[in-house]
C-alpha cells in the first residue's frame, strides 16, 4: 500500500485555506485531524502494541474474502445441486425427519448433490438421505452463539462466520430450493430465494415448499393482504410451488433443469452437461 504525505500547493490554497497537510493511503484521503503521524508500513513492521487490530473492520474484509475463496474452492466442482432448508429442531422420530431423508434420497437418485446448512434436524435428514443413496452431501455451517456442529452425514463441509458469504454459496451452486417446515432461519432463506428470483438475479430457479398444511397460513397471507395492498404482484405467487409429494418436487426441479438446458444463454448455477 503506497503512502504519500504532501503539503498543499500554494496555488491551490483557495481550496484549502488552512494549508492543511493531507495523507493518501491508497484510495483513501486523510485531512486535518485525520492525518496520522505513523505510516501503515511502520505499524505493520512493529511487533509491539495491542492485538485488537485483528478485530477491526479492514481485517474483517480479509476474513470475509477468505470465506468466499474457501467456499468457491470447496464447491467449484460440485455439479448439479439443490439446496434443502428446514428446521434444526426436528427430531429423528418426527415426520419431517423422514420427509427430509426422502428428499435427500430422491434428489441424489436424480443426480443432484444436496446442500444444507449442515446442522441437525431436517438438515441432517436431507444430508443423510443423500449420503445413504450414494449422492454428494454438502453442509454449509454457520458460527452461532449455541453450538450446532456439522452433522455426521456431510461429505463436504464448510463453516462460515458470516451469513452473507454462506448465503452466496447456497445460491451460487444450487439449481433450486426445496423448503421443509422450519422457523426464522428457514423463512430467511426462503424469502432470500424469492427476492433473487423476483428481481431476476437468478433465473429458472424453482422454489418448492413441502408441506401444504404447514405453509397454508403464509400463502393465504401473501395472496390476501400482501397482494391486495399491491405489495407484490399476483403473478409473484407463481414463483412458489407447494406440494406434499416429494416425487412431484423432484420432477419440478428436473423439468426446470431440462428447460434451462434448451436455453444455453440463460444460466443459473454451475455449468452442466446433459
Amino acid at each position: 500500500m503506497s503512502l504519500e504525505f504532501t503539503e498543499p500547493d500554494h496555488a491551490d490554497a483557495g481550496a484549502d485555506p488552512d494549508h492543511t497537510p493531507e495523507k493518501h493511503k491508497g484510495p483513501v484521503t486523510l485531512r486535518r485531524t485525520q492525518v496520522e503521524s505513523e505510516t501503515t508500513d511502520a505499524r505493520l513492521l512493529d511487533g509491539r502494541g495491542p492485538s485488537d487490530w485483528v478485530h477491526t473492520d479492514p481485517w474483517r474484509v480479509l476474513r470475509i474474502q477468505s470465506e468466499f475463496v474457501e467456499g468457491f474452492g470447496a464447491l467449484a466442482e460440485l455439479g448439479r445441486a439443490v439446496s434443502v432448508f428446514g428446521s434444526a429442531r426436528v427430531h429423528v422420530d418426527d415426520p419431517e425427519y423422514a420427509l427430509g431423508m426422502q428428499v435427500g434420497r430422491l434428489l441424489a437418485e436424480a443426480g443432484y448433490a444436496v446442500i444444507t446448512g449442515g446442522g441437525p434436524g431436517a438438515m441432517e435428514a436431507a444430508n443423510r438421505g443423500a449420503c445413504e443413496a450414494g449422492g454428494v452431501s454438502v453442509g454449509l455451517g454457520i458460527e452461532l452463539p449455541f453450538e450446532q456442529g456439522m452433522n455426521e452425514w456431510v461429505d463436504i463441509g464448510v463453516d462460515f462466520r458470516y451469513f452473507f458469504a454462506r448465503k452466496t454459496m447456497f445460491v451460487k451452486y444450487a439449481q433450486g430450493f426445496v423448503v421443509l417446515p422450519g422457523g426464522f432461519g428457514t423463512f430467511d432463506e426462503l424469502f432470500e430465494a424469492l427476492v433473487l428470483v423476483q428481481t431476476q438475479k437468478v433465473t429458472s430457479f424453482p422454489i418448492v415448499l413441502l408441506g401444504s398444511e404447514y405453509w397454508s397460513g403464509l400463502l393465504s397471507w401473501l395472496a390476501g393482504p400482501v397482494v391486495e395492498r399491491g405489495m407484490i404482484n399476483p403473478g409473484d405467487l407463481d414463483l412458489l410451488h407447494v406440494t406434499d409429494d416429494v416425487d412431484e418436487a423432484v420432477r419440478l426441479l428436473v423439468a426446470a433443469r431440462k428447460e434451462r438446458a434448451q436455453r444455453p444463454t440463460e444460466r443459473s448455477g454451475p455449468a452442466e452437461s446433459e
